[in-house]
């Protein structure tokens, strides 16, 4: 599969919808507005708006439809980002290869930001051109997987955990609330608008798991092996506030085996879809395999 289609299309399509639902600069509160652009457009992998119209895909689904759950998904995703970064979280100067938006801006009008893009997430949704039902469905996910029990919650262990050496276990646990909890509702909300039954969406959460976790364990190689210019964010960072990490806990030959073994659940999970899931199979390779 080539990188021009259908992955650049449809990043273009997310950053079309994102760009369209973010407030202009021109009208008032323009700090906050700006704020909010810097924070969800120019930059990123895009791969939570990807897994939504990849799986999508698999049932045939219009991307016009689709259009509406990337987006929100990725907002959630970019207000995360905003208040992990802040001083009182990860207290990071670097997102994306540019400043972060609590030191282009300020701390206040950082939480502000973050607040608005998840409120707008939910907006994004209550207004997509599908059935009522389907809004609902959506926004239960999404706000499901961004809460107590998703990702807020794997954020609260983290912060919890910072000094502290957890197990494996329970370094995965956090993961897949942290970060699985988000990748799990993109797949989920991209194949809603199909006709799956329990067990296919069984089989996508089985996927969406371990794509999450294989994206943390990379990730926590990458901040071992690379640098800050290539991350487009902070390189060493895990390491300097003694937060535990898979390669921490089972070196790096045994990271990147646990990649492996991830890799072989995602084939697996995949299988019975064949060819109709080779762009979310090439996503999970993505995860594995990505540079930055």
């Amino acid at each position: 599969m080539g990188t021009e289609a259908p992955f650049l299309h449809w990043a273009r399509r997310v950053e079309s919808t994102l760009d369209q639902a973010l407030p202009p600069v021109t009208l008032a509160a323009e700090p906050l507005h700006a704020a909010m652009r810097h924070a969800a457009l120019g930059g990123g992998k895009r791969i939570r708006p990807l897994l939504v119209y990849a799986t999508g895909t698999v049932f045939g689904t219009d991307a016009r439809w689709l259009d509406a759950p990337a987006a929100a998904v990725e907002l959630i995703h970019a207000y995360s980002l905003v208040h992990d970064d802040l001083p009182a979280m990860d207290d990071d100067a670097l997102r994306r290869g540019r400043p972060t938006v609590h030191v282009a801006f300020d701390d206040a009008t950082a939480i502000l930001a973050g607040d608005a893009l998840q409120a707008l997430a939910f907006n994004v949704l209550a207004e997509a051109p599908v059935a009522a039902d389907l809004r609902v469905a959506w926004m239960r996910t999404l706000s499901t997987a961004a809460g107590a029990l998703g990702m807020c919650g794997g954020q609260a262990l983290d912060v919890a955990s910072t000094g502290q050496l957890q197990t494996v276990a329970e370094l995965e646990y956090m993961h897949a609330m942290k970060t699985g909890a988000l990748i799990r509702a993109s797949v989920r909300m991209g194949a809603m608008g199909g006709t799956v039954d329990e067990g296919t969406l069984q089989l996508l959460d089985t996927f969406a798991t371990a794509l999450g976790l294989a994206f943390q364990v990379r990730d926590d190689i990458l901040d071992v092996e690379s640098n800050s210019e290539t991350l487009g964010k902070t390189a060493g960072k895990d390491a300097a506030q003694e937060k535990s990490t898979y390669p921490a806990l089972l070196g790096m030959d045994g990271a990147k085996a646990r990649l492996k073994e991830l890799d072989l659940v995602m084939h697996d999970a995949l299988a019975p879809f064949r060819d109709r899931a080779m762009e979310l199979w090439a996503l999970g390779k993505l995860a594995i395999h990505r540079s930055h």
